[in-house]
């Protein structure tokens, strides 16, 4: 029978030299952006207590965490399906700040089930998160970050979805409707399933009927917000949900290909309480990076404050580029010579690689990855062209 202990589970796979050295720079590119506009790297373990993983007790979040149990302890443990929740951890009691924090992390997450076509079940994730100020100057801080990322990633031709968790939340409560019947709304809603909608709708007062009716419909380019104004009740709930969404559509609009409105996305409604957001890509079927706004994220630790951010994948991004060749090492034979060792180190000092060849086999050369060599000339190693 033969070995198959080197398969992989699927949706599983490997980073090769080239693939992991291309990721490597994409999170280093993307960190350091991150830390030149204040924010601090914090690096969470991969496994937790289950419960700590969960927020709010989403039931999302559960299903989608691998768990095990504690040897040492007895208690349910779970992998990490995703790092916001052990950030707002570290914010509410490690740092434990009164004034604004600016956290950054990059690390890889787990999903029992892959979020989206051809996407893995181990994300490299990388994001950003900003506590401890509710006003659109922060969500349109982390907004802005994403979209200057995937820039600086080389991701052009960016459409970014824009969305508003608060704007239902208010006709739930306006409307006086219970929660059982709010989670079959954001289902129907979610899939713009007309039929079911107004089955659902009918009995609720006419302006919040109307509403929830029209929400499926209201989705485009920025005219979607005077829209939306024209046939929705003004609660100051929804007026104040709209400003934001114009607000954020005018200022991030010289950084986008394109922008766009859906008042019926509402995409982690049971996590987010606020503006949330997408980018998109057309090579993608999936969102490229996602966020939004997540004030009650720490209450699972005693500690809830207003908080906003952003993740997207690098494995999932390094798809949407053009795999450029990466430069060529130099090739050093094996010899013991003080001169070409000291060669090597200059040449390692100014930030190239050198490969020796242990080996010294010619039918071997073309996997150490190099492109020049260094050979002895007039008493001087010098580096040629193969």
């Amino acid at each position: 029978m033969p070995n198959s202990n080197w398969l992989l589970p699927e949706y599983i796979q490997d980073m090769l030299p080239d693939e992991a050295w291309r990721i490597e720079r994409m999170r280093a590119d993307v960190l350091g952006l991150l830390r030149l506009s204040g924010y601090q790297l914090v690096v969470p373990p991969l496994l937790e207590y289950a419960e700590s993983l969960l927020v709010n007790g989403s039931g999302d979040m559960d299903l989608r965490s691998f768990k095990l149990v504690d040897q040492l302890g007895g208690r349910t443990l779970a992998l990490r399906a995703d790092i916001t929740p052990q950030v707002a951890r570290i914010d509410a009691h490690l740092l434990n700040r009164r004034g604004i924090t600016r956290l950054c992390y990059a690390g890889s997450v787990l999903h029992t089930r892959p979020a989206g076509l051809m996407r893995t079940r181990e994300p490299l994730q990388v994001g950003a998160e900003l506590y401890g100020h509710g006003g659109m100057e922060s969500d349109m801080e982390v907004q802005r970050l994403m979209l200057e990322a995937l820039a600086a990633l080389g991701i052009s031709g960016v459409h970014l979805d824009l969305g508003h968790v608060a704007l239902f939340r208010a006709l739930a409560m306006r409307g006086e409707i219970g929660k059982e019947l709010e989670a079959e709304l954001f289902e129907a809603l979610q899939s713009k399933d007309m039929s079911a909608l107004g089955a659902m709708v009918d009995g609720l007062r006419p302006e919040v009927k109307n509403a929830l009716l029209a929400l499926p419909q209201l989705y485009g380019g920025k005219e979607v917000v005077a829209r939306a104004r024209a046939v929705l009740p003004d609660y100051p709930e929804v007026v104040a949900a709209l400003d934001d969404l114009e607000r954020a559509a005018a200022h991030l609009q010289p950084l986008a290909h394109s922008i766009g409105v859906d008042l019926a996305e509402l995409r982690g409604y049971h996590y987010h309480s606020g503006m949330v957001f997408a980018a998109y890509h057309p090579g993608s079927h999936d969102a490229i990076a996602l966020g939004g706004r997540y004030d009650d994220v720490g209450r699972s630790f005693g500690r809830a404050r207003p908080a906003t951010g952003f993740s997207m994948d690098l494995r999932q991004l390094h798809g949407l580029l053009a795999q450029q060749v990466l430069p060529g090492g130099i090739r050093a034979p094996h010899c013991d010579d003080p001169a070409l060792q000291e060669k090597i180190a200059q040449l390692r000092a100014q930030g190239l690689a050198v490969v020796v060849d242990l080996l010294g086999a010619p039918s071997l050369r073309d996997e150490l990855g190099c492109d020049r060599e260094l050979v002895l000339r007039d008493g001087a190693w010098i580096v040629v062209g193969f």
